[in-house]
């Protein structure tokens, strides 16, 4: 693990920054580590953003210009100094943090266990009380950005290199330093700067890896107007049926819930798989699920829209009885009172005239424990 390099984890906004035509200008220089000056992201010196009245002005394109001066100032000035890691390396938050990315690597685990090198910045986390460490001059660029209009922020990106691993037992600490401040960039979110941080993340003194992490300070763009609503709703979209889950879909069209289970070592499994993930063997029959499960995890979607979707509204995935999970949708509660751990049974929803689908609907823990006092 030692030196491994990932880059480019945790892209999030799937709408990018757009190309702009930057008047011929160019598209400026860049310092080494400013990786958004690539192209595509050019600096934009006409329109958009907050200058939007003055744009194409020498007055406005001189506000800018000093704006841009002033946060330059501030790369190379530390935005987190001495932070400490709230807790040691340890265990525990190494089993969570595999068993939410589904990581069974036997590399993490027992007694000469090391920390997946993705959790680098999981280390550093303040969690919801957050740290004391950050820098005054951090602050004061993030000031400078909202009093120039730029008042939104979404985080693009993030880079990562691991040096050495990290080990049960062993104190992080790390220091912060603005790296980078962009010229001024016009996305489809809108007009801002990216500001992009550095990390180095020690153990007992010794480097063990960098973490840069970018954001894009910006003035949320216009919203164009909503076209009329179409005169016939949209139909969800059709599952792709192959010979590998024809069976499952059959069970769905009778009101069945079908899971795998290997006939060679009796693991069950789903969603429906060609072989046993466990032990390779391709023979397998179907049990009937009972239909009772509870939310494991789930996201309210509010965006991007889908048609045939009415955002926002609840993805649960739904650990059933009989120990696998599966992704549906959570019905017959408000999306924002799902909870995990709530119990949930099973029914199939008629979306058309052509489709059904299995979905859960929340149900009182009370009518959770008659159901299997029933049975």
């Amino acid at each position: 693990m030692s030196g491994e390099r990932r880059a480019g984890q945790g892209r999030r906004p799937q709408e990018g920054p757009d190309r702009v035509d930057d008047g011929g200008r160019g598209g400026g220089s860049n310092r080494a580590g400013d990786r958004p000056d690539r192209a595509g992201d050019r600096p934009d010196r006409q329109g958009g953003g907050p200058d939007r009245a003055g744009s194409g002005s020498d007055r406005a394109g001189g506000e800018r210009d000093r704006l841009y001066e002033r946060l330059k100032a501030y790369e190379g000035r530390p935005a987190a100094v001495g932070g400490r890691g709230k807790d040691p390396v340890n265990l525990p938050m190494i089993r969570h943090w595999c068993e939410a990315m589904g990581d069974t690597h036997p590399a993490y685990r027992g007694p000469g266990a090391v920390a997946p090198p993705t959790m680098l910045q999981a280390w550093t986390m303040g969690g919801l009380s957050g740290h004391e460490d950050r820098s005054e001059a951090y602050g004061e660029l993030l000031g400078l950005l909202d009093g120039a209009g730029y008042t939104s922020v979404v985080a693009t990106d993030c880079e990562q290199e691991y040096l050495r691993p990290l080990r049960p037992g062993d104190e992080v600490t790390f220091d912060a330093v603005v790296e980078s401040v962009s010229p001024r960039k016009t996305t489809k979110l809108g007009t801002g700067h990216f500001v992009t941080t550095r990390m180095d993340v020690r153990a007992g003194g010794e480097l063990a890896g960098t973490h840069r992490f970018r954001i894009l300070k910006y003035a949320p763009a216009p919203r164009p107007a909503k076209p009329p609503a179409p005169p016939e709703r949209p139909r969800r979209p059709r599952p792709v049926i192959n010979r590998d889950n024809a069976g499952f879909w059959e069970g769905v069209a009778a009101h069945r819930l079908l899971i795998q289970r290997c006939t060679a070592c009796g693991t069950l499994r789903f969603p429906w798989l060609p072989g046993c993930g466990d032990c390779g063997a391709p023979e397998w029959e179907t049990v009937e699920a009972s239909g009772d499960g509870r939310v494991f995890s789930y996201v309210v979607m509010h965006h991007p829209p889908f048609p045939a979707f009415d955002p926002p509204y609840a993805v649960g995935l739904i650990e059933l009885a009989e120990g696998v999970r599966m992704i549906s949708n959570v019905v017959g509660v408000p999306y924002d009172k799902v909870r995990i751990g709530m119990p949930v049974r099973l029914e199939f929803l008629r979306v058309d005239e052509e489709l059904e689908l299995p979905v859960f609907r929340a149900v009182d823990d009370r009518d959770a424990v008659e159901g299997e006092g029933e049975r």
